[in-house]
This record gives C-alpha cells, structure tokens and sequence, in this order.
C-alpha cells in the first residue's frame, strides 16, 4: 500500500497542492525522480510489459491505485476523477520533484478521449480501467500503403459477415505494431458515396488469427514502425465504436489529441539526463566573461527558449478555451506544427553544441546525437504532415480567403 493513501476533496488550491506535494514525496521512489535517458526508462504497459526494475513497478501501481495515470478521466473508469485545475497542479508538482510519467500511452493520449466521448458503457467499463492501470497496450491503424496525408482514401476493408467483421488490407507506419496488445483501426465497411461516409472505426486484439506485422528500418537506426497486414481477421460486432460508416468523425477527434500529443514535445526545455541546452553547452563549450563562449550560439539558444515557453502559454490559453466549451479542433494543427518545428530546433542546437562529437553514428551508444536529430525529421510527417497542418491552420484559423 501506497503512503497518504487519501488526499482531501473539496479542499482550496493550496491544500490540494500541499497533500499532492506531500503525497509524491513519500511514494515517488528516487529512481523514478531521474532523467529520462533510455528507452527502458519508459514503461508503455501492456500485457507482456518487462519492469526495467521494481520501482517503475511500484510508482505504475501506485499512480494507476490513485486514478492519476489518468487523473482527469471519471473515477468510474479508472481515472482520478480530478478538475483541470487540480490536474494542472499534479503536474505542477510532478515536474517540481522531477517525476517520471508513470505510464506512456496511446490509449491514454489518443484512444481514450475518443472511447470516453463515443464509446457505450459496456466499451467503456471494458477499455478504459484497463487503459488506466497499463494492462492493455495499443496502436492505431490508420495510414496505408496509398493512404498517407489523403487518409480517407483508405481501402482496408471489413466486409459484414453477421455477426462479425472480416478485415483484408494493411496498414503502414504503425507505431509499436509488433508491441501492442490491441488496435485501434479505420477501415472501409462501404464503397458508396463520398470516400469519407464510408469508413467505421474498430477496436480488436493484436492476437487475431490473421494479423502479422513488419518492421520499418529507418534512416536513424533505429524505428519503432512496422507495417501491419490484416488477412480474414474475424472482428466482433460489438467492437464497432461509433456508428457504421461514421468513423472519419471519431477518426479527426482523435486526430486532434494526437496532434496535441506530437506538438507536445516541443514543450521540453530539458535534454533527458544533460539538463537544458544552456546547460548543456555551458558543459561543452565553457563560459567567457560569465557567459557562453559562442555568441551566436548562445542567442539561438535564448531564442529557442523564449519561443519554447511562449509555445507552453499557448498551449495553456487552448487548454483553457477547450475548458470553456469552445471549440479548439484546428488549434490542434496549429500545436502539431510549431511544437514539432521547436523539437526539430532543439535537435539542431544539440547537434550544433556537440560539433563534430554529434557525427558519431551506429555505435549503439545512448548518448549518440545524429539519430535523434534524424528522427526529428518524420516530426513533420507523422500526425499529418506539416503541408497539410498549414493548410488547415490557413483554411480554419485564419479564414483566409480562397484557402
């Protein structure tokens, strides 16, 4: 059992904010207070999950026994029931003691939000307690092999047979295929009409006879892709979220948590274990007369910087309009766009910092630079490429004419 099990309701903000405080002190173990370096260092879940040790096990469980792996959803479904404020708050802390997530998640940034506003309760009460406490893992379905950008052209098929669906295609660039537990898919249950009205949204387990996948190698070295075929995959009925035919609705909500997910990763100030890149270059270059050394360098850092928190208020200010009711769809390219151009800059100042030390490639060594700098390039790719983020950014924010 966790200490403080109980954290007091209808308290002000500053109570709340001590007991969390107090809270994650006493069950947030010292090795999930370190940076970040490596991939063990993230836990996804899933069924077959591998603990890198015991306290990832333990700050897992003792979040999900909370509801704070997802602390704004419903406690019904597993959630910790929390305001966005107090959420606000627990994440305030979290990064105050430098904690780590507990637990990365698809289900958790793109599958839930669209289970909690679709899905019926028997969906629910099935999907998101598990989502929640990282017992099921999943990965999407949706580019294929024609149907990257122009996504509805999709032609993965589930054609209906009674009681079930049976699903032929494949699906392309599919993260941790070879990994997840389930799927979330978009497949095409109608040719008629328009290519948007007939696509349906379907969830089903990875363990399907029928389903194989294959990894991508990237230019990087290293890719967590693969393309996923589906040959007479028996789906149920009951695995239909949504209406039949209706999925590209759920499928562009989803979209734009997706989206918001991506562009969050231009929020990090800090470079995993080596601090922020002022720190950072600071241990790599020195300083001259209390400053960096190199004053190019050291403006296109502040700058980075400054456009780095501003995309941080940017994002609160949404959060906020989306807490008010309004509407913040196509915000989500505007967040997707910039944040993914922000991580793209901070990999070119790393790279810039390390010199010629940031050639070093395929060593297989955690610190090497140029695959990280490499994979930021699919940033603007992934998610809806950048081209079609301007567009819809152009077309539905600034209501330019003729866009």
């Amino acid at each position: 059992m966790s200490a403080h099990p109980e954290i007091p309701t209808d308290v002000s903000s500053e109570e709340f904010r001590q007991a969390t405080r107090q809270w994650l002190e006493a069950n947030c173990p010292p090795e999930m207070r370190q940076p970040v370096v490596d991939d063990s260092d993230v836990c996804w879940g899933g069924r077959h999950v591998a603990f890198k040790n015991d306290a990832q096990r333990l700050w897992l469980e003792r979040m999900a026994q909370r509801g704070w792996t997802v602390p704004e959803w419903p406690k019904s479904y597993g959630g910790g029931g929390l305001s966005k404020d107090e959420a606000k708050i627990l994440r305030e802390e979290m990064a105050a003691l430098r904690c780590r997530s507990p637990l990365t998640s698809f289900g958790i940034s793109m599958l839930g939000p669209a289970l909690l506003k679709y899905g019926n309760e028997a969906q629910k009460n099935e999907h998101l307690p598990k989502i929640a406490r990282g017992e099921i893992r999943w990965c999407q379905g949706y580019s294929e092999p024609g149907a990257g950008s122009d996504l509805a052209s999709l032609k993965t098929r589930a054609d209906d047979k009674g009681d079930h669906f049976l699903i032929n295609g494949s699906k392309i660039w599919t993260s941790y295929g070879d990994k997840a537990d389930w799927i979330f898919c978009l497949v095409r249950t109608s040719f008629e009409g328009r290519k948007h009205d007939g696509i349906s949204f379907l969830l089903f387990d990875m363990a399907s006879p029928g389903i194989s996948t294959r990894p991508i190698r990237l230019i990087s070295g290293y890719s967590p892709f693969t393309q996923t075929f589906f040959d007479n995959v028996k789906v149920p009925k009951e695995n239909l979220l949504g209406e039949l035919n209706k999925g590209w609705t759920i499928a562009k909500y989803l979209l734009t948590h997706e989206r918001n997910m991506i562009g969050g990763m231009g929020l990090a100030l800090r470079v995993g274990g080596k601090g922020t890149l002022g720190q950072l270059a600071v241990s790599a270059l020195g300083l001259s007369g209390g400053r960096l050394a190199d004053p190019v360098l050291r403006a296109d850092i502040a700058r980075f910087e400054i456009d780095a928190n501003a995309f941080a208020l940017t994002m609160e200010r949404v959060q906020a309009e989306a807490k008010a009711g309004n509407e913040t769809g196509a915000l989500s390219s505007m967040l997707k766009y910039y944040g993914t151009e922000l991580n793209k800059r901070r990999a070119e100042l790393m790279m810039s910092i390390a010199g010629a030390d940031g050639l070093r490639f395929g060593d297989g060594d955690a610190e090497e630079l140029a695959p990280i700098w490499l994979r930021t390039r699919a940033n603007s790719i992934e998610g809806g490429t950048s081209e079609v983020q301007l567009n819809i950014i152009s077309k539905h924010v600034l209501k330019l004419p003729g866009a």
